[in-house]
């Protein structure tokens, strides 16, 4: 076994390979794909009728445009140089991709809770995504490039004072690693943060599937229905109510065997096509309504399409045949504790879809209008998660000390993320234009 002091030796050896400081000399390569047309060819095999609203809500500002273009960020990381420190990476580790949820034990954790794009790859990867999504949405409250700046490097701060805290644990105390919101209260200082952190905290203890009955669905001729709402909530036709039946027949064997028990205790009461996300606009989602010991006992589950990682091309295969195994893989390794449900099956038509709880106390923060100084806070925040996760999946002490003690990465990844928020809002601009001369059809609002 490699010790620890060979591995920080050979995270400190890449160094020379890959500079620190060159991660923040990025500029488009001559030959970058036009992002209108990688955005095209994604949605070649989505819903034909939901492209619009995908397009209408990247088009609403520079963050949306960037959260809902992880291709087109993955080709620009990919033409970078890299260090080859491998780690699971979510894949799409923009700010608005960590929020709170309940664990098992109903304790409300703050992590990453996205993983459809989950891949292993060098974990700057995510850093860098990270960074820039918190450049962009500083810009996008007016805050200012030096503000900014200061956001994104405090993230990467975080993310690189947290993996070197990481570095120094034993193995079960890393994997055994969260961040507990109730932990977290007491830390902040400022009165006016706390009760805002307390009331969003508040909300998302709420968000469950009894909470959920009442906004989703309705009694319909004696029987508890899916409210219907087009065209982000839709009844399904005939043929796609077979499949889901098929469907949901397949993911329940992919849970273990307690999970099962449990979800047998449930009946299929009703299921829905629903639009989710940004990005995630146009692939097939669905939500099914099912019922334990009686009418008010309900279980809101989504099942969602899985289709291959953005990152896939760009690094070496992950060995998953089933991008829905792939992205329960995935989130399996890097939460720190998994939603119950969680499992993915293969649709009649040979698609591949993954399962999990709709609503489980889930919630995530509202970054437009923060302040400066709350951006900064969040962005810490999101550092520290993202770091834990990559020290479940990775060699954190090389990874440690690859980083080192000083702010070189920092403020390295700092300037990248300033770098790609210009190109984030270039490329917003090429969508907007495509939308005004009729070569996009964008619905906005939706």
């Amino acid at each position: 076994m490699t010790s620890p002091a060979e591995r920080l030796r050979r995270g400190r050896a890449v160094r020379k390979i890959t500079g620190r400081a060159a991660h923040g000399r990025w500029t488009a390569s001559p030959d970058r794909p036009d992002p209108i047309g990688v955005l095209r060819r994604q949605g070649t095999d989505r819903v034909p009728e939901l492209l619009p609203i995908r397009y209408g809500r990247m088009a609403a500002s520079p963050l949306a445009f960037l959260r809902g273009a992880a291709a087109v960020m993955a080709a620009d990381l990919a033409a970078e140089p890299q260090t080859g420190l491998t780690v699971q990476l979510c894949g799409d580790a923009h700010l608005l991709n960590f929020g709170v949820f309940a664990s098992p034990e109903r304790a409300l954790l703050f992590d990453l809770n996205d993983f459809d794009e989950t891949f292993p790859g060098p974990f700057e990867w995510d850093v860098k995504r990270l960074a820039a999504s918190v450049a962009v949405a500083a810009r996008d409250n007016g805050h200012g490039d030096e503000r900014a700046a200061r956001a994104a490097r405090r993230a990467a701060r975080a993310y690189r004072r947290t993996i070197r805290e990481l570095a120094g644990h034993r193995e079960l105390d890393v994997w055994y690693h969260r961040i507990d919101t109730a932990d977290l209260l007491p830390l902040i200082r400022t009165p006016e943060l706390r009760d805002r952190v307390e009331a969003n905290l508040a909300r998302a203890r709420r968000r469950t599937s009894l909470r959920a009955l009442g906004k989703l669905t309705e009694v319909r001729d004696g029987r508890r229905r899916i409210i219907h709402d087009p065209p982000l909530l839709e009844p399904l036709a005939r043929a796609d109510s077979r499949e889901v039946d098929q469907i949901f027949g397949k993911y329940r064997s992919t849970l273990p065997e307690e999970r099962r028990l449990l979800l047998d205790r449930f009946r299929l009461a009703d299921a829905a096509r629903k639009v989710v996300g940004v990005g995630s606009v146009g692939t097939r989602c669905f939500i099914v309504l099912l019922l334990g010991r009686d009418a008010d006992d309900p279980l809101f589950l989504q099942i969602k399409e899985a289709v291959p990682s953005v990152l896939q091309g760009h690094l070496p295969d992950d060995g998953h045949d089933h991008q829905g195994h792939r992205v329960v893989a995935g989130q399996r390794r890097m939460q720190a504790a998994g939603d119950i449900f969680l499992g993915w099956t293969t649709g009649p038509a040979g698609r591949h879809f993954y399962g999990r709880q709709l609503r489980d106390m889930k919630g995530s923060a509202d970054v437009a209008g923060m302040s400066p100084g709350l951006l900064a806070q969040y962005a810490e925040l999101c550092g520290r998660a993202l770091a834990r996760a990559h020290a479940r999946t990775g060699d954190r002490i090389a990874i440690a000390g690859y980083l080192g003690g000083g702010d070189t990465f920092d403020r390295a990844v700092a300037g990248f993320a300033l770098r790609y928020a210009d190109r984030t809002l270039a490329d917003h601009a090429l969508l907007t234009a495509a939308v005004a001369d009729g070569r996009i059809t964008a619905t906005s609002g939706v």
